[in-house]
């Protein structure tokens, strides 16, 4: 079938395109948590399932693990971060990171050569880091390798992309503003509740920070 995606795949033909040399696996973070009132709380996994496959896709060489839903969004008792808002699911750090080792030492026991951890979030990027770091030490020389990729969420450079093309920064914001709600916008608007879409959110308390009126498809595609 015309899939990256090991879960729409069988254990054979699995099997089969690692020994047709898709050895390297992409395992993608995303997060469930309030984007607003606009935007649906699964954007991250959205946003990064489509992402890791288009990599994929472009590497030829690779599959693509599920995406990892259940990450760290704040503190349960008192409820801290994105744990404020209801829907939201946290995974503490120290669960999370070895999550990332059981499924990493999964794919080393498939076959796969190079294991790479992107995250569509920034709470996710230390516990990759985290786990990349503990075993590259375990497994060196062994010939398999982690590959955690800070850039896939750091080093875009769309905060000034955006700036050039004439947006100013408070409205481009930090969470639920221009950027991911023009992401979401380009992949899947049915995701994007347009009728409430407005500056800051629209209220005090509304969990965006930026002006999504401002976002667009072009912006998204870009």
């Amino acid at each position: 079938p015309d899939t990256v995606f090991i879960e729409e795949l069988t254990w054979t033909e699995v099997r089969d395109a690692i020994k047709a040399g898709k050895t390297t696996v992409i395992l993608p973070t995303g997060g469930t948590e309030q984007n607003g009132p606009h935007m649906v709380l699964g954007k991250h996994n959205f946003i990064i399932k489509y992402t890791a496959e288009q990599i994929a896709r472009r590497l030829g060489t690779a599959l693509v693990a599920p995406v990892v839903t259940y990450v760290p969004e704040g503190n349960l008792d008192p409820p801290s971060g994105h744990m404020r808002y209801p829907g939201a699911i946290t995974l503490p750090n120290e669960y999370f990171t070895k999550l990332l080792e059981s499924a990493a030492r999964s794919f080393r026991v498939n076959g796969f050569r190079d294991i790479v951890l992107i995250g569509d979030s920034g709470g996710n990027q230390n516990g990759m880091k985290a786990v990349a770091e503990m075993l590259n030490r375990e497994w060196a020389g062994s010939g398999v390798r982690l590959h955690f990729v800070p850039e896939y969420y750091s080093g875009t450079g769309y905060r000034e992309w955006l700036i050039a093309e004439g947006e100013k920064e408070a409205d481009i914001g930090t969470h639920a503003g221009i950027t991911d709600t023009s992401q979401l916008m380009a992949i899947h608007p049915q995701h994007v509740r347009k009728d409430k879409l407005a500056d800051r959110g629209g209220f005090e308390g509304s969990g965006v920070s930026g002006n999504p009126t401002r976002a667009s498809v072009a912006y998204g595609k870009k």
